[in-house]
């Protein structure tokens, strides 16, 4: 009998690799793709139910991927050469998923100006430029009739199940190190007393320096000061949970827009558009002016340059990107509330 070739035999051992590859490579796929559109979603929820959802969908997607790991390290070994960009992809994976792992576990922090959550999203957009270069290097991987064989679907559902079961001991040690579920809600954000509510600002914007008593906001053509906002405030509780991870719940003093602006004209329009002195600017529908709020003090103190001074918005049940800082307008509009980017470009 004849010996078979020490290559065939190779080739045969590496035959299950390399198709364990392409399922490895795909599920990393579609696991990242599932991962960036929960986070989207999550960044912009501010109600529990979708904001729960979506927490819990970027969570078990994201940490998929290292219980994948293994498998993929398979086919980083094999592999006869990395390109640059495969191997920034693999760093840019392994912090975007430490950041992540350091903003449930440690909470809301800074180190150099930067949070976790910071760094999570900017290491999950670059993913997004090196992913593409990385997914045009190599040969497309498609989906195939084997793929939705029973066993591969039982394999699929046991990775479902440890990525689930991974999310959620990391939950649990969480709870137990911040002794309960009221120091984190919904959206992964954790407590901060009013106090302690840092200087945030969005991309590019800076704290500008304004003049208190000189300040004007103009309300549909009419302008506002903020002496005058501040004789006719009234409380209003509301959270602030800002998307850099952190939440905190305080009493504002301010004016709804609905006591600022003619009704009649309200009515004939589609959106309320509040801007910045920066250029900042968010629109909202023309029908919630009356759950706006102009705000001058917080916990009955003038708010600080770092918390909006001399008048922000307070938009209760919305996230932080919403509650325009340093507020220069609020303009009625013809168009409608979706005519602008999901999130802020500025």
């Amino acid at each position: 009998m004849s010996a078979v070739p020490s290559g065939a035999v190779r080739r045969r051992a590496w035959r299950p690799l390399r198709r364990a590859g392409r399922r490895t490579n795909l599920g990393l796929g579609l696991l990242l793709l599932g991962a960036l559109a929960s986070g989207g979603l999550l960044f912009a929820a501010g109600t529990p139910g979708p904001a729960t959802a979506a927490r819990v969908a970027h969570g078990v997607t994201g940490l998929g991927v290292l219980v994948l790991a293994p498998w993929k390290s398979v086919v980083v070994l094999r592999a006869a050469r990395l390109h640059s960009a495969s191997l920034a992809l693999l760093g840019l994976l392994a912090v975007c998923l430490a950041s992540g792992v350091v903003q449930v576990l440690g909470g809301y922090g800074r180190v150099l100006g930067v949070s976790p959550v910071q760094v999570h999203v900017g290491s999950a957009v670059g993913l997004l430029g090196f992913g593409v270069v990385h997914v045009l290097r190599h040969r497309p991987v498609g989906l195939s009739r084997r793929d939705a064989s029973r066993r591969r679907l039982l394999v699929s559902g046991a990775f479902g199940l440890a990525a689930a079961a991974t999310w959620a001991v990391a939950e649990l040690t969480d709870r137990r190190i911040s002794r309960g579920a009221a120091a984190r809600i919904a959206t992964g954000s954790h407590r901060l007393p009013p106090a302690a509510i840092p200087a945030t600002t969005w991309l590019l914007d800076r704290v500008p320096a304004l003049d208190r008593a000189r300040h004007r906001v103009r309300v549909d053509g009419v302008d506002v000061t903020a002496a005058a906002l501040t004789s006719r405030g009234t409380p209003v509780a509301a959270r602030l949970d800002c998307t850099s991870g952190w939440f905190a719940d305080a009493t504002w003093t301010g004016v709804p827009l609905a006591a600022l602006l003619d009704p009649g004209r309200v009515a004939a329009a589609r959106s309320v558009v509040v801007t910045s002195v920066t250029g900042y600017r968010r629109r909202f529908p023309a029908a919630e002016v009356g759950a706006l709020w102009l705000a001058t003090a917080v916990e009955g103190r003038p708010l600080t340059a770092g918390t909006g001074a001399p008048v922000r918005l307070v938009a209760p049940g919305r996230r932080g990107f919403w509650w325009v800082k340093w507020v220069a307008s609020v303009e009625l509009d013809d168009r409608p509330a979706v005519a602008q980017p999901p999130f802020p470009l500025q």
